[in-house]
């Protein structure tokens, strides 16, 4: 090809730099005609044909043809047009930089791109702990991508990366004591990511008056949902030096309470409550494990009875099923034996100064 333009070169007035210069462009513009109307053809090829097949890789490649920017053509054009015809002035150091620097923002998008792809199918979408590291890794990857990419674009405009990571390392410190609490923040978000204390989606307790679902890890706050529907916003290092209770690792539920029978029951029925509370928890298995049932106090209005139990499922809605079952229940065998609960009174017995008692 180099030969016939310059064929053309030797019977055309093209040696002036300006003619010359606009036939590299108009040679420029043909190509980009064709290379855009390649793109258009195989990404309309593909988009057909890619959601019928097995293989991932035609979605990849469509990805990278839809991502490849028009600029980016066009100097692509232009550096094959100053290579067929070269320009007889300095300008065909313009033109290696312009393509240099489109090159540089487009490889920023295909690495943004594959670092996205790799991201997305390295876990498995419901395994939200992984997917909180695999974000912040993708983070830290695609800004290495980008700081790396800058240097190299900086280093082919002739500026000094030596002098200039030195200076940027001196600079770094001072910035790094005026902005500590928000790299405290930062660093603290990336101990939660790769520590995982909490992933989003989990149901934590911080204080009894902040407490609610992850919905969001930041790299300075972490977002939280509360039960009464409004958004907590606290600083990762705060949040990290909190005691937290994380309540969806929960495995199974305890739980116990306490109820009161008057203080006239026999004591034969007294020793079967407990037996007929075991049968009573049992009863719904296998989502409850009887652990104990006790007579514990002498009230002073009741004879008190502790029970606690186990819910095998961490889920709070299931195991307030089960209790209000086992409640219901209880009361029912209650109503059966003739057991009365106890509720606050108090009796008052009036005696005559003889002792003996006063008649009502």
């Amino acid at each position: 090809m180099k030969a016939f333009f310059d064929d053309i070169t030797r019977y055309t007035d093209l040696n002036h730099p300006i003619q010359r210069t606009v036939a590299m462009v108009l040679i420029a513009a043909v190509l980009f005609l064709v290379f855009m109307g390649v793109r258009r053809l195989v990404v309309g090829r593909l988009t057909k044909t890619a959601p019928l097949t097995r293989t991932p890789w035609d979605d990849v490649f469509s990805g990278f043809l839809k991502t490849t920017k028009k600029f980016f053509i066009a100097a692509l054009s232009l550096l094959i047009a100053s290579e067929v015809l070269p320009p007889m002035d300095k300008s065909a150091l313009w033109v290696h930089r312009l393509v240099f620097l489109a090159l540089i923002v487009q490889l920023s998008l295909w690495g943004g791109l594959v670092i996205t792809i790799w991201v997305d199918r390295s876990h498995d979408p419901s395994d939200m702990a992984k997917a909180t590291t695999m974000r912040a890794i993708g983070f830290i990857v695609r800004l290495c991508l980008y700081v790396t990419l800058l240097l190299w674009a900086l280093d082919n405009f002739g500026v000094n990366i030596t002098a200039l990571v030195t200076g940027l390392g001196v600079g770094g410190i001072a910035v790094a004591l005026a902005v500590q609490n928000i790299l405290g923040d930062l660093f603290a978000s990336l101990t939660i990511v790769l520590d995982k204390p909490f992933v989003i989606g989990d149901y934590i307790v911080v204080t009894a008056d902040h407490q609610g679902t992850i919905e969001h890890i930041g790299l300075k706050t972490t977002r939280v949902r509360s039960l009464t529907g409004e958004q907590l916003i606290f600083p990762n290092a705060d949040l990290l030096q909190s005691r937290i209770r994380n309540f969806r690792r929960m495995q199974e539920r305890r739980q116990s309470f306490f109820f009161g029978v008057t203080y006239d029951t026999p004591a034969e029925k007294l020793r079967e409550i407990p037996t007929a509370v075991k049968k009573i928890v049992e009863a719904e298995a296998p989502l409850t494990r009887f652990e104990r049932a006790h007579f514990t106090t002498f009230a002073s209005s009741s004879l008190n009875f502790e029970v606690v139990f186990w819910t095998m499922s961490p889920d709070l809605k299931a195991m307030m099923d089960v209790h209000q079952k086992i409640n219901i229940a209880l009361l029912e065998y209650c109503a059966r034996e003739q057991i009365e609960f106890a509720f606050p009174t108090q009796t008052v017995y009036q005696y005559n100064y003889d002792g003996t008692p006063t008649e009502a």
